[in-house]
């Protein structure tokens, strides 16, 4: 099932920095991000292989994700929240504020095959 950690920041009179690389529990092998997003819900799947992890590095947005027993909507609300995907977890994201940026890290290549759109029953 899907889970949020916390990532370490270092914060002082000059700004922050948080610190990704050593947090993510997978070898990050693709990066992307999403942004712009009007009212519609991205996502829509799960994977065969793939872990991600979400950052809205941005901005708010919310992540719907089930494993087929265990659902539940997640918060993505500040740059040190980092919500973990399993290959399991079907997942959708929603409710974009105009000025998200959500930062994606894959564990595979994109791979249109590793792609499953079916939600659980």
């Amino acid at each position: 099932m899907a889970y949020l950690i916390e990532l370490p920041s270092h914060s002082d009179h000059r700004g922050n920095l948080t610190v990704i690389e050593r947090e993510i529990p997978f070898q990050i092998s693709r990066i992307f991000y999403i942004y712009g997003v009007d009212s519609s819900v991205r996502g829509g799947h799960r994977h065969h292989a793939t872990q991600q992890a979400a950052i809205c590095i941005n901005g708010s947005c919310e992540v719907f994700s089930t494993d087929g027993i265990t659902s539940q909507t997640f918060l993505l609300d500040h740059p040190n929240k980092c919500l973990v995907l399993q290959n399991v977890d079907w997942h959708t994201m929603q409710k974009f504020s105009k000025d998200a940026v959500l930062l994606v890290l894959a564990s595979t290549l994109f791979d249109p095959m590793d792609y499953i759109y079916e939600p659980y029953q």
